[in-house]
């Protein structure tokens, strides 16, 4: 049996700071967007593709730096990430108008994309013990999330104080701590397998099947999901899908081993993630609005919201590593899903006279039922791979995760949008006003009419939207009865090669 690394709390925190400036940076920058606008003169629909570039970008390379962690080196490749994700960070700060702004995003969300699955293979092998591996899976993982809430949380202050450019220009010197200390404590580890011929032609192929899918679910609602540009994409996500089939189960070493898709733990685990991770990114994605639109709360306030959900989310994620081995996987998985399901049906409650608690309570309520569940998810999909392959693996999590957060904010974004415009047409045809009143104060009466009906129909789409994710989550938590995970491979060591 493999000895366990004295060093491997520090080699967890080590990896923790680069996850989590990795995800915060993707966050936060959503917040300096309106200064950006202002300062390079440049119109919103613009000002859009700096995130979109760099959701791309982060889309497309994730699975390419799994493969080569797994072959190359997975310490060298996660300093690689790093120290190119410092200096784009720096030139992103420094950026002069939006074309040089898009290539420094572009330039981060390359390197950025090095760190997900190198960090969770690096984990993989330095926590050998199964319960011992899936709890520090599980802080890890958290922080992935913890990164998404602090986002509004540290942002806001941040850009108000210091100015848009301080999101970037603090990545540096956070950033070289972390990579000092990756320098520091983690040990390089591989796959023993030498491989025939890296998949290029997979990789540039699933790079446009990405690309074109992540386009659509990020414009497609300006564009329209019906429009020329949305069916273009479609068609290049079923057209690069299949070439890419062919490609795969013809390569010796393919980017993405298909087989994984063959295993049921896998496909399940993965699943379930999806789902939690589009009900979460999607009511990050619709709260601070919320908040802003209808309390009149400032970006900063908004960020404020978000502080018990971050500390839901720290306080469980242990708690799931503790569960492992005492029970099923499934248990654990499924409550967890079905917890967040009911922080997001209390959220359906918002309305107008809410207070601040009304928000932080059902989000403490999605956070902790997401953290809970965090290792256990994790885990399941490192011990359903070979260990040679938890770099691609962790790349496809790190996908499908990506994918679902930009599949819940078009899904909750779209459906807002259709319900308030239902509502508006419903609430209108039930409601009168009298109008028996002076001429001049008719006019006036209209009008408050009217901006009642608004108000009336987007607070209840809101509600909808909720109810419906709420519905999501809780089908995902019965399937997760059904998931099979073998508890005896979650507690077995995993052997660390080359």
């Amino acid at each position: 049996m493999q000895e366990k690394n004295p060093l491997r709390w520090w080699i967890l925190l080590t990896v923790i700071i680069g996850t989590f400036l990795g995800r915060l940076d993707q966050t936060v920058v959503n917040l300096a967007l309106p200064k950006i606008i202002n300062d390079f003169s440049i119109t919103v629909s613009a000002a859009g593709w700096i995130a979109t570039a760099y959701i791309l970008a982060n889309a497309v390379f994730v699975p390419v730096w799994g493969k080569l962690g797994d072959t190359v080196g997975r310490k060298k490749i996660y300093l690689l990430g790093f120290g190119i994700f410092i200096v784009g960070s720096a030139l992103a700060g420094l950026a002069w108008n939006l074309p040089s702004m898009i290539i420094f995003r572009i330039i981060q969300a390359i390197a950025g994309s090095a760190d997900y699955p190198t960090a969770m293979a690096i984990l993989a092998v330095t926590f050998a013990e199964g319960k011992e591996r899936a709890q520090a899976l599980g802080i890890w993982s958290s922080s992935f999330a913890v990164a998404a809430v602090f986002g509004p949380l540290i942002g806001g202050p941040l850009i108000d104080t210091l100015g848009w450019r301080s999101v970037f220009l603090m990545n540096i010197p956070v950033g070289i701590l972390g990579l000092i200390m990756a320098m520091i404590f983690v040990e390089e580890s591989k796959s023993d397998r030498v491989p025939a011929a890296f998949d290029w032609w997979g990789a540039i192929i699933l790079g446009g099947a990405l690309s074109s899918l992540v386009l659509v679910l990020d414009q497609g609602s300006g564009w329209g999901w019906t429009s020329l540009n949305s069916v273009l994409c479609y068609i290049c996500v079923v057209i690069f899908t299949t070439i890419f089939y062919y490609i795969e189960n013809g390569h010796p070493e393919p980017i993405v081993d298909l087989k994984f898709f063959r295993n049921a733990t896998f496909v399940g685990t993965l699943s379930n993630n999806f789902v939690v991770f589009m009900g979460m990114m999607g009511s990050v994605f619709l709260v601070p609005i919320f908040g802003q639109t209808f309390l009149g709360y400032s970006a900063t306030e908004s960020g404020y919201l978000f502080i018990p959900m971050a500390f839901g989310l720290m306080l469980a994620a242990p708690l799931g590593g503790a569960l492992t081995g005492r029970v099923r996987t499934s248990y654990v998985i499924a409550a967890s899903t079905f917890t967040a399901g009911v922080g997001l049906f209390l959220l359906s409650y918002l309305d107008a006279r809410s207070t601040a608690i009304n928000i932080m309570i059902p989000m403490f309520v999605l956070a902790f039922g997401l953290g809970f569940g965090m290792s256990q998810r994790t885990n399941a999909v490192a011990a359903a791979v070979p260990p040679n392959e938890i770099g691609v693996a962790s790349s496809v999590l790190a996908l499908a995760r990506n994918i679902a957060g930009a599949f819940g904010i078009a899904l909750f974004g779209t459906l807002l949008t259709n319900t308030t415009n239902s509502n508006v047409l419903t609430i209108a045809r039930n409601s009168s006003v009298n109008l028996h009143a002076a001429t001049a104060g008719a006019t006036q009466t209209m009008q408050t009419y009217i901006a009642l009906i608004e108000l009336k129909a987007q607070i209840d789409a809101y509600d909808t939207v909720f109810l419906a994710a709420s519905s999501i989550l809780f089908l995902g938590a019965i399937a997760a009865l059904w998931l099979h995970v073998p508890e005896r491979k979650l507690k077995a060591p995993i052997i660390v090669e080359g």
